[in-house]
């Protein structure tokens, strides 16, 4: 191994290949030899009898009820992680933000995809194209693949569409860590995979949008989560100012910390919509985003097992953690 990352000749990685090939038949036939000569026992070669591992499901329950089925498991996943869709809520406090001036969205550049590709590791997961990061990153440095994409992208902003390709995805449900008890889906947390080249076209898209409300400062200046150039530092300074700003007023500063569960799900469609049209942007982006937030047909894997899809249409954003 060493001789063939020196010289990268592909001979000297058939060499190793084969070493590892007739290493591996030595070992497994000492081992048989072992068995067979020692210690007379044959039978050791092989998996006779095996403890029959129960199924998962069995242990689940979900509102007091036993999943005692497959079917039963799916609808219970769905419900739980779909439970705030067709709730309504109250959007005239939005009416009392001003109107910004309209957007003008420019069609994207390859810098753009450049520097959204940069930033993704090339060991995450893939969604259900099987394609990862290592491989559209190969494919990004063809002009004529980058092209491409950038073409899909900007005929996706033009015709209000966002392509079904990349709404289908794959929510693979593992279990949470530190748990006493895993006999209920509360006890698992989702990961949903989205199709690769789809998150691409995503991070492209994401970044412009944050270009534009930060630039009409629709954000707000304390907001640090997932926003560029206020990373975790500037949060920690931040607090730290409004720390020492109450020591010299003789006051003595609490923090409270908390997690809004389901957030990113409970989105309401019409809100974002509403906000989307507040910050300047032309009907085009308000009706891709109205595209790109409907019909996202999903299918759930439980160890082994894979469910068959179902059809994520609620007032509630598709959350894609699995491969951030």
């Amino acid at each position: 191994m060493n001789r063939y990352c020196t010289s990268g000749s592909i001979q000297h990685w058939k060499e190793f290949k084969s070493n590892i090939h007739i290493a591996k038949r030595k070992f497994f036939n000492d081992k048989i030899y072992k068995i067979s000569s020692s210690n007379k026992r044959p039978w050791d070669l092989m998996n006779w009898v095996k403890k029959k591992s129960l199924p998962t499901i069995e242990f689940i329950s979900y509102k007091d009820q036993p999943c005692n089925s497959l079917l039963e498991l799916w609808h219970a996943l769905h419900s739980l992680y779909n439970s705030m869709e067709n709730r309504p809520i109250n959007v005239s406090f939005i009416n009392k933000q001003p109107q910004a001036d309209q957007i003008q969205w420019l069609s994207f550049s390859k810098q753009e995809f450049k520097d959204a590709i940069a930033k993704c590791s090339a060991l995450l997961t893939p969604g259900p194209d099987h394609i990862s990061w290592r491989h559209l990153k190969s494919l990004i440095t063809s002009d004529r693949c980058l092209i491409k994409i950038m073409q899909i992208a900007n005929a996706c902003i033009n015709l209000e569409y966002w392509l079904s390709h990349f709404k289908s995805s794959n929510t693979v449900v593992i279990p949470k860590p530190n748990k006493d008890s895993h006999n209920s889906p509360k006890s698992f947390h989702p990961i949903i995979l989205l199709n690769t080249t789809g998150k691409l076209i995503k991070k492209v898209i994401s970044n412009c949008l944050q270009f534009h409300l930060s630039a009409n400062s629709f954000l707000n200046s304390h907001q640090f989560g997932s926003i560029q150039q206020c990373s975790t530092t500037d949060a920690g300074i931040y607090l730290t100012h409004l720390i020492r700003a109450g020591w010299l007023k003789q006051y003595h500063t609490s923090v409270i910390a908390f997690d809004i569960a389901q957030f990113f799900p409970s989105l309401n469609h019409y809100f974002l919509s509403l906000c989307l049209k507040k910050v300047g942007l032309n009907s085009n982006v308000i009706q891709f985003f109205n595209s790109y937030h409907s019909n996202h047909p999903t299918s759930y894997s439980w160890n082994n097992l894979s469910s068959p899809l179902f059809d994520v249409v609620k007032d509630g954003m598709v959350e894609d953690r699995g491969t951030e």
